[in-house]
């Protein structure tokens, strides 16, 4: 008989061990779900930012080159032509 309260004893020490392991994982897991949102939402503030910055930096460029820099003329033409398509599409449109 004291040998089945051994066992039983044993068991019940497993088992509390694993329930112990199972809550410290639980709350492993969630401080790496709100880590993973946390990373989520500064990834996307850091992709904006970028877009903003690539945004005003081909406006400068762009500026810059219409200001009688030599190194972007082509680049200005460029767009400078593409403008004018899109006006020239928009023009016609509006006369149909």
């Amino acid at each position: 008989m004291s040998e089945l309260v051994q066992i039983v004893d044993s068991l019940e020490n497993k088992i509390s061990k694993l329930l112990h392991r199972l809550d410290v994982l639980h709350q492993a897991n969630e401080r790496l779900e709100r880590e993973l949102v946390s990373m989520k939402n500064e990834k996307e503030t850091v992709h904006s930012s970028v877009s903003e910055w690539e945004e005003k930096y081909n406006s400068l460029k762009l500026a810059n080159s219409m200001l009688g820099s030599n190194e972007n003329k082509t680049e200005a033409k460029l767009k400078i032509n593409t403008l004018i398509r899109e006006l020239d599409h928009c023009i016609s449109q509006l006369a149909e």
